[in-house]
């Protein structure tokens, strides 16, 4: 499907813009979840490709918004700033608004009749036409609307621009076979696609050349990889052949579900040294009635089996989760039931919502909606309880020695706590200070400390000299490569590497609140 809608915003026309004799520039703004994050970095990719560059403080000549379709927040998102861009765009002859992702999936028209000063509606099939559907809506000033039902070209072929050199993405499949009633996104996204083996560890072989020693396996259903060409343990499998990477030294996956969740993938976990130990875990719901009504073909005795068996064989794993909080026609026994399934669980954090009614979904049309109000009680109880828990699991890390990885990106209180921050190879944010005389890590670097004390959300470590440690690594190397690139300036290879320029890897983040 290709339309093609005029657009009585389009303003000024381009050879009229003076500032389109420089490169023009852009911004992706990111609404939704790691598939939507890791979508965003294959179009900064396709637009650097073709010649824009980076906004950096100005206001951009081109933005784009990728989308998600799954919670009401994030088209309340979407066109509350597609309103505070409306007079911008007036005032600057020649930007250009485009929209992609789930929510464009989803609204095609409405989105250029709620908006039309916007330039570009794009799905989540056709990443690719992007720069294409830019240049044509300014050649012809009109908008462009162009939706394909299928996937065009499978998105990780695409050129990609990544936030960061330490860690990336990697999608391993895209679409969902399943039929969760209140979810979206199979109708958005297809049926699942499943890359080959091969190219999913070329790319990450790739990705480990230029610097990363962090990788995240991505799918909607990640752990349901192989369906397509009928291998079951498909996904074992690539656990253990990531483990045969050398200079890969933390591997990461997200999101499996419970129903496909096998014993063959608890034991690649626990035999492959470099697959972190870590696990997400979506429950949604504690009620087996509610997960009947929600289609989730998995009930609360299977979903805690599945921790019981990782926790057997990984003791120290961190297991986080996500619930939905006010499904239609749950009553107080089936919320009592998913607070009594949290509690035994013991997340280390779980990402709650409140249940939103989206249209195209089954569970919109249900009978028993529930008010708000109601909701939002259950909600709260549901986060004062994750808190204590988290807090109590998080106690249980006072004393331990740990290696975190140190990030770009430090904590709000940086400034007065002098502390940098990373993750734990158990995914824990750990805030942490370097001692007076020791050696301050770059992001990408490794240091083991002990921890001292303990929050809901976070750890902090502030180690004596004696009980610093740091390991240099390749990432931190690449991090300094990045670094003087972005300035022009030269810098000496990295021991044993041949010195080229690193691309710039995507750095999957979690949210440190669980409300």
């Amino acid at each position: 499907m290709s339309l093609t809608i005029p657009s009585p915003a389009s303003g000024t026309a381009p050879s009229a813009d003076p500032a389109l004799k420089q490169p023009r520039t852009y911004q992706v703004r990111t609404f939704g979840c790691q598939m939507n994050v890791h979508d965003s970095e294959r179009m900064a990719g396709m637009l650097e490709a073709a010649g824009y560059v980076p906004a950096s403080g100005e206001q951009a000549d081109v933005v784009v918004f990728n989308t998600c379709a799954v919670r009401e927040n994030a088209d309340n998102k979407l066109y509350g700033n597609l309103g505070m861009l409306a007079p911008v765009k007036a005032a600057n002859p020649g930007m250009q608004i485009a929209v992609g992702g789930c929510l464009a999936q989803k609204d095609r028209e409405t989105i250029l009749k709620k908006a039309p000063w916007v330039d570009a509606v794009f799905g989540t099939h056709n990443v690719g036409a992007l720069p294409a559907l830019l240049d044509r809506a300014r050649h012809n000033n009109e908008a462009q609307l162009e939706i394909l039902e299928s996937l065009d070209v499978f998105p990780s072929t695409l050129p990609t621009k990544r936030d960061s050199v330490y860690s990336g993405w990697v999608s391993i499949s895209v679409g969902c076979n399943n039929t969760c009633t209140f979810c979206i996104v199979p109708a958005l996204r297809g049926k699942e696609k499943d890359r080959r083996p091969g190219d999913i560890l070329a790319e990450i072989q790739a990705l480990v050349d230029d610097g990363a020693i962090e990788v995240t396996l991505l799918g909607q259903n990640v752990n349901s990889y192989g369906v397509e060409f009928g291998d079951r343990q498909a996904f074992s499998k690539l656990l253990r052949a990531c483990g045969e990477i050398n200079g890969l030294e933390r591997v990461r996956f997200t999101s499996p579900h419970p129903a496909a969740f096998t014993e063959d993938v608890i034991d690649a976990m626990a035999e492959t040294p470099n697959v972190m130990p870590q696990l997400h875990m979506p429950l949604q719901s504690g009620s087996d009635k509610v997960l009947k009504d929600m289609k989730r073909s998995y009930r609360s005795t299977k979903f805690l089996g599945i921790l019981d068996k990782v926790r057997e064989k990984i003791p120290h794993a961190a297991i986080s989760t996500d619930i939905i909080v006010g499904f239609p026609g749950e009553t107080e026994e089936d919320f009592q039931a998913t607070l009594d399934v949290v509690e035994q669980s013991r997340f280390a954090t779980a990402f709650t919502f409140q249940y939103s009614k989206r249209p195209g979904t089954p569970a919109a049309d249900l009978p028993d909606q529930l008010p708000k109000a109601v909701v939002q009680e259950r909600f709260e109880r549901l986060t004062a309880l994750q808190d204590r828990i988290a807090a109590e699991e998080n106690a249980t890390q006072l004393g331990r020695r740990v290696e975190v990885m140190v990030t770009a990106h430090s904590g709000r209180k940086s400034e007065e706590t002098h502390r940098l921050s990373g993750r734990s190879q158990d995914q824990r944010l750990v805030h942490f200070s370097v001692p007076e005389g020791a050696e301050t890590p770059r992001p990408g670097d490794l240091v083991t400390v002990t921890i001292t004390e303990a929050a809901a959300f976070h750890l902090v470590a502030d180690p004596s000299v004696q009980d610093y440690s740091l390991r240099r690594s390749r990432a931190g190397d690449a991090w300094d490569r990045s670094q003087a690139d972005s300035c022009g300036a030269p810098v000496p290879a990295a021991a044993g590497g041949a010195g080229r320029t690193g691309v710039s890897l995507g750095m999957p983040t979690l949210p440190v609140r669980s409300r």
